[in-house]
């Protein structure tokens, strides 16, 4: 029998964002006031499935994840399909998600907001088999993901900094497409939604509920169109600038060499293989916002 109290699971990653010992007390100390709830805390990567896996049974009312774009992103890949919605309380450096769906990225409205809030339904992509919701991509956006996680700091700054030391170094990224052969790029992003986070709008027109994603191809430029790339991220203009073109797709096979860094929802990785699916789920994310 259904039980009449609800239940709320709060999943916290404390290594998320850039918070310190206290702020992450206080936190901890704030969630296990909020009736009829339990917090649960992760201690390592993949941590957050393993509790999941274990609290569905349960038919748990809501699961609230803590963190940034990779805790949502796990968490999201083990409600995937189970009708069981996901909360967001925003901590990491970026948010995207969260920013996307227009979730404060203040505590207590974060909180209020993940309790209270409307349930939706949105889309959810895989690559090779990897779910996603935010943003994936290869080139120089993944390079900058590769330094950024390889520092210490978190936040915009430290991202900033990430982006010059990769521009320093980078060179454009060889893809084969299936349709249309093999090109080099500055940098490729499959979008699902509209920004990469901190309102970095990699493809503002996203929209996380019709079954189709934005693949957003850059062309190498000079140093000064490079700089009026990064400005217009931040002004929604990107899609107006002429090194770029956004085209939509339902799925897409690319080619790229082994080894080549890429990132999903935030998280940097390497190629271990050269062929990359990416397509739109037939399960959905129930999420609140």
């Amino acid at each position: 029998m259904r039980k009449n109290t609800p239940m709320v699971y709060f999943i916290y990653n404390p290594n998320a964002g850039n918070k310190s010992n206290r702020y992450r007390q206080e936190l901890i100390n704030r969630i296990q006031k909020i009736p009829n709830s339990t917090l649960l805390l992760t201690e390592r990567p993949n941590h957050a499935q393993e509790l999941i896996q274990n609290l569905i049974p349960t038919k748990p009312d809501k699961i609230i994840a803590i963190g940034g774009d990779g805790t949502v992103n796990e968490v999201g890949h083990a409600l995937l399909g189970t009708n069981i919605p996901l909360g967001i309380i925003p901590l990491g450096s970026g948010n995207g998600l969260a920013r996307h769906l227009g979730i404060p990225m203040s505590l207590e409205k974060a909180i209020q907001k993940a309790i209270e809030g409307n349930e939706i339904e949105i889309d959810a992509l895989s690559w090779n088999d990897r779910p996603f919701f935010c943003t994936a991509g290869i080139g120089f956006d993944a390079e900058v993901a590769a330094h950024f996680h390889q520092g210490k700091g978190r936040g915009l700054f430290n991202y900033i900094k990430a982006s010059i030391k990769a521009l320093r170094m980078y060179k454009e990224t060889e893809l084969t497409f299936e349709s249309q052969g093999k090109e080099s790029y500055f940098s490729l992003t499959v979008a699902n939604a509209n920004q990469f986070g901190n309102n970095a709008y990699i493809s503002p027109t996203s929209n996380l509920q019709d079954a189709l994603f934005e693949i957003v191809k850059i062309k190498k430029g000079n140093l000064y169109q490079i700089a009026q790339l990064g400005i217009s991220l931040f002004l929604k203009k990107i899609n107006k600038h002429p090194l770029v073109e956004i085209q939509q797709a339902n799925s897409i096979e690319i080619q790229a060499l082994k080894g080549t860094y890429y990132h999903i929802d935030g998280e940097s990785l390497q190629m271990d293989s050269e062929k990359i699916i990416i397509k739109i789920l037939s399960a959905k994310l129930k999420v609140v916002c």
